[in-house]
């Protein structure tokens, strides 16, 4: 996960006390049709106004493969050249994000499937080379996200399910962190909604020992966490992705929640669900 860029932000002043959800789903999701059935029917029932957010890694390298374009990762992060961005596009544009669509409307859900070009809501910029150059990869640019647009169609009804593309405002489309969209919209509409950002994955949440899912830790704040990296019960891959959860809470985000993708329902019924990070105890 990138980090987030709070610049791009556009402020505005509270105008709703309504509740939004944006979840972030990953491959574990993605790539099990039963997984994703389940989860987008507990999505579909959660009270409140919802975003969606997707990548769909596993399924354009599968892709790639099919199509004989070899798949270049450094450190986690896809290279995307011309050819893998054409593939990202239709994997994660086309595919992924329209069966997520159909599986929503199935479940009497309005769902809209939207690229960050799609309204101009997501404005990024090419990453710059420095040691690497990864190529058509976006990175989130100043005031690039506009909340009363988004505001509309959430108003009107729908649900908006962003893939992870955006655009230059160019014509050029760009191959962008799935995480870092999820938090940057976010933020940007934490001014207009209470906003709780969800990221669904395969861990019940932040684990005290990651090889035992009954040492979840129910709840962090920042002196907490602070703790918790002291004695190493947090580190490696997880900085990165905690460290922008309260970075997102610090900017207006009522709460970040880590949890697993399969007791998304539990939120439903009012039960304690995965990790939950806020501002204060």
């Amino acid at each position: 996960m990138d980090k987030i860029d709070t610049d791009h932000i556009k402020t505005g002043k509270l105008t709703s006390n309504k509740d939004l959800y944006i979840i972030k789903i990953g491959g574990n999701v993605i790539d099990n049709s039963e997984n994703l059935y389940h989860f987008l029917k507990d999505f579909e029932a959660l009270d409140g106004l919802k975003i969606l957010v997707h990548g769909g890694g596993k399924v354009a390298t599968q892709m790639a493969e099919d199509l004989g374009i070899e798949s270049k990762m450094v450190d986690g992060r896809r290279i995307t050249d011309i050819e893998t961005l054409r593939v990202v596009t239709m994997v994660y544009g086309g595919l992924i994000n329209k069966n997520i669509v159909a599986q929503l409307q199935r479940f009497g859900n309005n769902a809209i499937g939207l690229t960050g070009a799609d309204g101009n809501f997501i404005k990024a910029v090419k990453r710059p080379v420095k040691t690497i150059d990864y190529g058509f990869v976006g990175d989130i640019v100043k005031d690039s996200i506009n909340p009363e647009n988004i505001s509309r169609l959430l108003e009107a009804g729908f649900t908006p399910v962003f893939c992870a593309i955006t655009h230059d405002g160019e014509g050029q489309l760009l191959n962008t962190n799935a995480d870092t969209i999820a938090s940057a919209l976010a933020v940007a509409l934490s001014g207009l909604y209470d906003t709780t950002l969800i990221y669904c994955f395969e861990k019940k949440g932040v684990l005290k020992d990651i090889n035992d899912e009954e040492s979840l830790i129910r709840e962090i704040d920042p002196q907490h966490y602070e703790e918790l990296k002291v004695e190493r019960i947090i580190h490696s891959g997880m900085l990165p992705k905690l460290d922008n959860a309260f970075t997102a809470i610090a900017c207006g985000v009522k709460a970040v929640i880590i949890g697993k993708s399969d007791d998304l329902g539990q939120l439903k019924d009012n039960k304690p669900f995965g990790t939950r990070l806020t501002k204060n105890a």
